[in-house]
């Protein structure tokens, strides 16, 4: 009657070059499944992956170029910026409602 635990890891790309991991940890009684539980995270282009297991490590050395890191900051600025005019826009309403 041997318990066991282990890791399983799946990787998934997303288009802006996001890499989201799941892992699933399994416990087991004499090979057979007792339960399973699930952990997701993901890390960005350009995030340090030291501490990532070692095939998520090898997606992100592949995938992110320096032209990949780049795109994805300045899709990140983009994205502040316009949130930010979002917000001016309703302060704006609002002052101009009153």
């Amino acid at each position: 009657m041997a318990i066991t635990k282990r890791t399983e890891i799946k990787e998934e790309i997303l288009p802006n070059q996001t890499i989201q991991v799941r892992v699933a940890t399994v416990v087991e009684e004499d090979g057979v499944e007792l339960g399973r539980s699930y952990c997701r995270h993901v890390v960005h282009p350009g995030d340090d992956v030291s501490g990532e297991p070692q095939e998520v490590q090898d997606i992100a050395n592949a995938l992110w170029t320096s032209e990949v890191i780049a795109a994805y900051q300045l899709l990140m600025d983009l994205q502040k910026l316009l949130q930010n005019n979002i917000d001016l826009v309703y302060l704006l309403i609002n002052q101009l409602s009153q």
